[in-house]
């Protein structure tokens, strides 16, 4: 207890998990400022002890956000009592891109937060990029549909012939694709969220990089005139990108976009 006999932060702590731990929680997450680092050993202790080591704690500590704008930090003061709230930060960007941004950093890495990088329409922005990929794929198979004259469902792109697919690129782009059940699963195992944001963006680039080559390449397009089989092919690869972009946003609570506007 603390001199005038108020409970200290670490007995309440320790009340608190032992109520989790009470009610059948024995797998608990708490996230903390970095300015509590050295506070972690002894809460996994306390928590080891009062659940005769069966119960498992992991302790987030992270990193302050640096908020800028155009490259110049927004001031904020607490003797001043003068704060950007998260809510502003929302109202401002959108919650879509509050959640990447923050999602492009381990919890213990530091992030500068640019109002004006993060709503640009570059490369450099991940949320731009990534959300342009899945458009794209998008655009891509509205086009396939119309060249075709019909629908692309799902029946339809379960008799494209994925043998057909056997440039380095597409190849590179499947196995890619392929990792993706084991990439969530793994994320999730380890409690390190960010590994969803990375793995999109290297789908989102490695589709970019494609869709690039086709341009300089006409073999390489996603619509090969008068082959509507390899056509066929190549929309149902452009189909697994957008669909797994789409996951891997679902997971970050990021709506999808069709069209970049």
């Amino acid at each position: 207890m603390a001199p005038d006999g108020s409970w200290t932060y670490f007995a309440t702590d320790v009340a608190y998990h032992r109520d989790k731990i009470d009610r059948g929680f024995n797998s608990m997450i708490n996230v903390w400022g970095a300015d509590h680092g050295g506070y972690v050993k002894r809460m996994k202790a306390a928590v080891a002890a009062l659940s005769e080591a069966t119960a498992e704690l992991d302790i987030k500590l992270c990193q302050l956000v640096k908020l800028t704008r155009d490259g110049e930090p927004v001031r904020m003061s607490k003797r001043a009592g003068s704060f950007v709230t998260l809510r502003e930060v929302v109202d401002e960007v959108g919650k879509d891109v509050v959640r990447f941004i923050m999602l492009t950093r381990r919890n213990d890495a530091p992030l500068d937060f640019d109002f004006a990088a993060v709503t640009e329409q570059s490369r450099e922005n991940p949320v731009f990029y990534v959300q342009y990929a899945h458009a794209r794929a998008c655009s891509v198979l509205r086009n396939v549909a119309e060249v075709q004259g019909s629908a692309l469902d799902t029946e339809t792109l379960k008799r494209a012939k994925l043998a057909r697919l056997t440039h380095a690129e597409e190849l590179a782009l499947i196995k890619l694709l392929g990792g993706w059940p084991r990439l969530v699963e793994t994320a999730a195992e380890a409690h390190e969220p960010h590994r969803v944001a990375f793995y999109i963006h290297d789908v989102a680039s490695a589709f970019h990089q494609f869709w690039n080559q086709g341009k300089e390449d006409p073999d390489l397009r996603f619509i090969v005139d008068e082959d509507a089989e390899l056509t066929l092919a190549r929309a149902a690869l452009v189909k697994g990108v957008a669909l797994v972009i789409a996951s891997g946003l679902e997971v970050m609570g990021v709506q999808p976009v069709e069209e970049m506007r």
